[in-house]
């Protein structure tokens, strides 16, 4: 609370959080939890299931960018943008309920759309908002490598998406750029923590400490 009060005090800078994970993960009971100690006044928490219609007329980063917390509050997302480079990618049907140009969808659209989030995310921080990028796995449940570590769809868990066709090489495209393999994303400004979540204490004490900036594990 101390904390909280100086953000909203000093007017200087945002908290966006953003938790990923897949299902039975704790992402929503850690949300709960580290975030009962805080002013509800001064938090607002934006969950993204499937696009309605009229976020479907918009472009994709749309339905996120209206939920970014002014200056002196914390935001929270329950999913996110990232959703846009794996659900979409596996259920093309979703695409074509939106009433897109057909040129906009050729050639390497997911790499468009990933340089698109780089660049939101770059003038997210460059105009007052720090992020933090959590995202929780059951590593004791996961029996075969690589560990997933990717988005999943509201209301489908990762295994569901990773049998439709093409999905298991969304997933793998998607975990390498998470795990490191692209140095431009987790990047200091918008860090991501990839945080073991078998036991929920542990994971609600690193969810706690990423949120004021004191976890050492953020990839920079």
């Amino acid at each position: 609370m101390r904390l909280q009060n100086l953000l909203y005090a000093q007017d200087r800078w945002a908290l966006l959080a953003i938790f990923q994970a897949m299902d039975a993960a704790g992402k929503d009971s850690a949300i709960k939890h580290v975030m009962s100690g805080v002013n509800p006044a001064g938090c607002q928490v934006a969950s993204f299931k499937a696009p309605s219609p009229e976020e479907l007329d918009h472009d994709y980063l749309w339905r996120c960018a209206r939920h970014l917390p002014e200056r002196g509050r914390i935001g929270i997302f329950n999913r996110s943008y990232y959703e846009e480079v794996l659900v979409v990618r596996v259920h093309p049907e979703i695409l074509a309920r939106g009433s897109w140009r057909r040129e906009l969808l050729e050639g390497d659209l997911w790499e468009r759309r990933l340089e698109d989030i780089r660049g939101f995310e770059r003038y997210l921080s460059r105009n007052g908002t720090a992020m933090r990028q959590v995202l929780p796995l059951r590593v004791a449940r996961r029996a075969a490598p690589p560990l997933p570590r990717a988005p999943r769809r509201s209301g489908q868990a990762v295994e569901v998406l990773g049998r439709r066709p093409g999905g298991a090489r969304a997933l793998e495209a998607l975990h390498a750029r998470l795990r490191g393999g692209d140095p431009r994303h987790g990047r200091k400004h918008a860090p991501w923590y990839v945080i073991p979540a078998d036991h929920k204490w542990f994971t609600r004490i690193v969810v706690a400490a990423a949120m004021v900036g004191r976890a050492g594990g953020a990839r920079s």
